[in-house]
């Protein structure tokens, strides 16, 4: 998680502004980045702001922000944010190996925010040259866990979770002792089908899935959130994260969204960390890093909240908790295959192609169909993203066959 050498150097005063670069900078985690750096100039300066292919939308963002650069993954878009940034003296780049070589300018911080596997070479780039990385992206450790964490020590980088549930147990661990800890615990709203019977999750639409109670987020983490393998994935990434097997990894479904995670010790004490439901809190947490943050979301008032629900998750309306672990326990590539071929399903789903119950049904048979390719454990990024794609070539024969 952090390293003896990058905590070390977090006693040392920090020198303002720290710079910072954002991977992914018009999605929900981006913006609400930008949207923190907003409320303190006089802290932050950044240096780096990347997108995919909107080049209109990231000028204006590297503008307003004063960034220095502003790269897109597509380079079929260098020519209009090219233009659209004429006369401010930002520099323009586009292309995969340009983003790349934005996550490795020198800065304080790299916000990792790109979604899916696109994420992976940049902000394994930045992990590798010793950078501290707030990490937003699932994927990274989903589908090359051993690997990031190896850089991790290898190199003195820091990974600090933004998610809100490793962030709140990440908060609760620092400067505690692992080997105490017993139970770990992330936290679930349940998303919009919680009360659902399986009847009617069958023919949920998009519209609805996308209709979350608690969150703003982007489309395809959202139906993540419908079907709960976010939080499947979310306890692939807190077994890297935090050094613990599975059997010490659950799920609490907690509606109020104010608990985020929780953690048990051998002592008896059960931690809990709280926070309103606002995804700049945990940022400006990571951005500050080692040193207090100003927190900039809401505040809580437990007195008007009154009451906090917690319930076990259903498995049988919400296999894909299952079907996550079972990738976890199964080792190898299985979680890189199990990630790849969400993404399919769930792209699929949101185009039609198929009902919300076939999501996680369309990824446990990816995972049977890949079953000669769990063994492959990657051994570089390159082969991480190998895996990827041909977990997404049979996730999609799949859908074309279920059509």
């Amino acid at each position: 998680m952090v390293s003896a050498r990058a905590a070390a150097l977090g006693h040392s005063p920090a020198v303002a502004p720290r710079r910072v670069t954002i991977l992914g900078a018009t999605g929900s985690i981006g913006t609400s980045t930008l949207s923190v750096l907003a409320e303190r100039p006089e802290a932050f300066a950044v240096e780096a702001v990347t997108a995919n292919a909107n080049a209109v939308q990231l000028a204006a963002l590297a503008r307003k922000a004063g960034a220095r650069i502003a790269v897109l993954a597509d380079p079929a878009g260098y020519a209009d944010l090219k233009a659209a940034l004429a006369g401010t003296g930002i520099a323009a780049a586009a292309g995969p190996a340009a983003v790349v070589e934005a996550a490795l300018r020198p800065v304080d911080v790299v916000v990792a925010a790109i979604v899916g596997a696109a994420g992976l070479a940049p902000t394994y780039a930045a992990v590798s040259a010793g950078t501290c990385v707030a990490l937003a992206n699932k994927e990274c450790l989903v589908s090359a866990g051993a690997l990031f964490m190896g850089a991790v020590k290898r190199t003195g980088s820091a990974l600090l979770p933004v998610d809100s549930e490793h962030n709140a147990i990440f908060q609760i661990l620092e400067g505690r002792d692992h080997a105490s800890v017993e139970r770990i615990l992330v936290t679930a709203s349940g998303g919009p089908f919680r009360t659902w019977s399986l009847e009617q999750m069958a023919k949920a639409t998009a519209a609805e899935a996308l209709r979350h109670p608690k969150w703003s987020m982007g489309p395809k983490i959202t139906i993540d959130s419908a079907t709960l393998m976010n939080k499947g994935l979310e306890l692939i990434e807190a077994h890297y994260l935090f050094d613990q097997p599975a059997d010490r990894l659950g799920v609490l479904i907690h509606p109020q969204s104010i608990v985020h995670g929780l953690v048990s010790f051998t002592n008896g004490y059960l931690m809990a960390a709280l926070s309103a439901p606002d995804m700049r809190t945990p940022i400006a947490h990571c951005l500050a890093w080692p040193q207090p943050s100003r927190g900039a979301g809401r505040r809580l008032d437990l007195a008007e909240i009154a009451h906090l629900e917690f319930s076990a998750p259903d498995p049988d309306r919400f296999p894909a908790l299952r079907i996550a672990g079972e990738a976890l326990e199964a080792g190898g590539a299985a979680t890189n295959i199990l990630s790849a071929a969400n993404e399919i399903a769930v792209m699929a789903f949101l185009a039609g192609k198929i009902g919300f119950l076939e999501i996680a049904r369309m990824v446990a048979d990816t995972l049977y169909k890949a079953a000669e390719l769990i063994n492959r454990a990657p051994a570089t990024i390159e082969e991480a993203v190998a895996l990827d794609a041909e977990a997404r070539r049979i996730a999609g024969q799949l859908v074309a066959r279920s059509g």
